[in-house]
This record gives structure tokens, C-alpha cells and sequence, in this order.
């Protein structure tokens, strides 16, 4: 190769393949990291979904748990209405007010 140019054409043109196969691996290994990232960011998610999905079902299996119309009384005995027992307490608490009202009224 005496000619300057002719060598410079090959030169050129050495370089031009040598660069695309470059930018080729580099677009290659970028893409490849991209596409593990959006599986590994879609398996999280899916695996925070399942949590919170599966924490729901326990809380509302707990909440249906505590919403038995009856419930045992002390250390087992007879088993008790629910809502008799929220009436009785509720009684209670009225006639506390009624004698905190009179308790008042008289220290005044």
C-alpha cells in the first residue's frame, strides 16, 4: 500500500467497523441490563402486591374472627350474646353518667 490515500480509505474504514462493533456490544449490554432491570422491578412488584394482598386477607380474616355474634366467657364457660353483653355495658354506662350528673350537681 504506497498510496497514502487508498490506505487512509482503509484505515477509515477499519475504524468505522471496529467502532460500530463496539457501540453494537455497548447498545447490547445496555438493553440486556434494561431488560433485567424491568423483570427484576416487576417481580418486586408483584411480590409487594402478594404482601399486602395476603396481610389484607389476615386482617379481614381476623376481623370476621371478631365478629362472632357470641363469645366465650371466663375460662370457657357458657357461651354469651355479643350484643346482650354491649347492651348491658352500654346500661351500665348510662346509669354511671346519671350518678356522676347527680354527684355533680350536688358538690356545686
Amino acid at each position: 500500500m504506497s498510496n497514502p490515500i487508498l490506505q487512509a480509505f482503509f484505515v477509515g474504514r477499519a475504524v468505522a467497523e471496529v467502532v460500530n462493533e463496539r457501540l453494537e456490544v455497548a447498545l447490547t449490554d445496555a438493553l440486556s441490563e434494561l431488560g433485567k432491570f424491568d423483570a427484576e422491578a416487576r417481580e418486586q412488584l408483584r411480590q409487594f402486591t402478594d404482601d399486602v394482598l395476603e396481610r389484607a386477607n389476615r386482617a379481614a380474616e381476623a376481623a370476621n374472627v371478631g365478629q362472632s355474634t357470641t363469645v366465650r366467657g371466663p375460662s370457657g364457660s357458657d357461651p354469651v350474646d355479643l350484643q346482650a353483653m354491649i347492651d348491658e355495658l352500654r346500661a351500665e354506662i348510662a346509669l354511671l353518667r346519671t350518678e356522676l350528673q347527680k354527684y355533680r350537681s350536688s358538690s356545686v
